[in-house]
């Protein structure tokens, strides 16, 4: 238009000229990737604003509040707010702890019946494995007004059968460890799928500030096989896999201000790293930067909160002999007792892993001694945990998961030792043996 009709000279205007041939060749060579993240609402700026909005652009109140939130609840009030994974790694036998069968022992030692296994096949249950029926030689009682059957071997877990419920109904065809490890903790045998404590803490959150919101405690003569995909986050964002503790000294390598390193220099060499990492957010909108500058300041913060976790000095004793404690030595009774004090620091997902279930009739893996020993380890504590819970009103809004990756097959191997004792084959089954009762809110 200014081409056709002449105009007086206007002082605040650019000129005409000057602006047309002005940025032509800059936007053409402007990226996709660079007009969203400089624009007003690029994806890098809202990536930091939900940064700095602790995850969200919007109020909790404002969320519950929205006719899609409404139209979506339950028709059960939900009570469960945290987990407790207690993970018996190594395929507990159910069959000598909660799966009562009196008529497997009845026919213990026979061949299995040709109904049970005609034109099926079995693994590892080939010429080179016997197939005679192996029955259990515990002792089992009724418990409680729940009538739960419970083995010898658990006789603290039997005081606590009214709070807690069995789901032996559960199983899966995968039948070596690492595999179904991973399905019990994904939901698939493959790798790359969240963990179930992954999936809680991205669609829950956490409240817990100064530490993180899946934290994994080990305990045992190893770790559990797969190691740690099985407490992954998979495709989502990293900030939301597990963080393993140690039991002593500093709960995570290298957490403590290094030598001669002030607490001011610290902050400062954090902050300038931040700095530099938003600038780089603000660029690429990436969602991994996000995680490492939350992983900076929860390092940071945990420098403090850490310590004072694992610090048990202010339990009573009569705290610690509840659980069967030991003062500085490592146990699945001192994770347990660790595991309570996480819930009460808002941590959303706790996951304990105990070795060695294996039954296999190797050195420390037999239906004998070896197995009496790993419950003995478990037992006193586990219960303790659901009591402790419960007197501090805390087992009302924590749900507490007791299960391995599978249990035994009914039948036992072909394999002697000295003293001939017989030894036993995983079932494939994946098995969650039991809860607490906030699993039926």
């Amino acid at each position: 238009m200014d081409d056709r009709c002449p105009r007086p000279f206007e002082s605040r205007r650019d000129d005409y000229e000057r602006v047309t041939a002005m940025n032509f060749e800059f936007i053409q060579h402007v990226t996709r990737r660079h007009f969203f993240s400089r624009c007003g609402m690029g994806l890098g700026s809202i990536a930091l604003a939900s940064l700095l909005g602790e995850r969200r652009l919007f109020s909790q109140s404002e969320a519950l509040n929205s006719d899609s939130a409404i139209a979506n609840l339950p028709h059960f009030a939900p009570r469960a707010k945290n987990i407790i994974y207690l993970f018996m790694a190594g395929g507990p036998s159910q069959l000598e702890l909660f799966d009562y069968k009196p008529k497997l022992i009845e026919l213990n030692g026979q061949p299995i019946p040709d109904s049970f296994i005609a034109g099926k096949r079995f693994a590892f249950m080939g010429s080179s494995h016997g197939t005679k029926l192996l029955g259990t030689r515990r002792r089992f009682q009724q418990y409680g007004q729940s009538g739960i059957w419970v083995s010898e071997l658990l006789p603290h877990t039997a005081t606590i059968v009214d709070e807690i419920s069995l789901m032996p109904a559960c199983k899966a065809n995968l039948f070596n460890h690492a595999p179904a490890k991973l399905f019990m903790n994904t939901g698939s045998g493959q790798f790359g799928r969240p963990s179930m404590g992954a999936w809680v803490t991205y669609g829950l959150g956490s409240e817990s500030s100064d530490l993180p919101g899946f934290v994994v405690l080990l305990s045992g003569p190893r770790g559990p096989r797969g190691g740690a995909v099985n407490w992954g986050s998979g495709f989502l964002p990293t900030t939301y896999q597990g963080v393993p503790f140690r039991g002593g000294g500093d709960p995570i390598l290298d957490l403590s201000c290094p030598a001669g390193i002030t607490s001011i220099k610290q902050r400062q060499t954090i902050d300038a790293i931040r700095d530099l990492n938003l600038n780089r957010l603000v660029e690429t909108g990436d969602p991994e930067i996000s995680t490492r500058i939350a992983a900076y300041e929860m390092a940071y913060r945990m420098q403090s909160s850490a310590p004072e976790l694992i610090d048990l000095s202010g339990e009573s004793d009569a705290t610690l002999r509840l659980y069967g404690v030991e003062k500085g030595k490592s146990s699945f009774a001192r994770n347990c007792l660790l595991a309570r004090r996480l819930v009460e620091r808002g941590v959303r997902f706790v996951q304990l892993y105990h070795t060695n279930w294996d039954s296999h009739g190797g050195p420390g893996e037999n239906l004998e001694g070896d197995f009496e020993k790993v419950c003995r380890e478990v037992d006193q504590a586990q219960a303790a945990l659901v009591r402790d819970l419960k007197a501090r009103g805390l087992l009302d809004d924590t749900l507490v998961i007791w299960g391995g990756e599978f249990g035994r097959t009914p039948m036992g191997e072909n394999l002697t030792r000295q003293g001939a004792t017989i030894t036993s084959m995983p079932l494939p089954c994946g098995w969650p043996e039991a809860g607490s009762k906030a699993d039926r809110s």
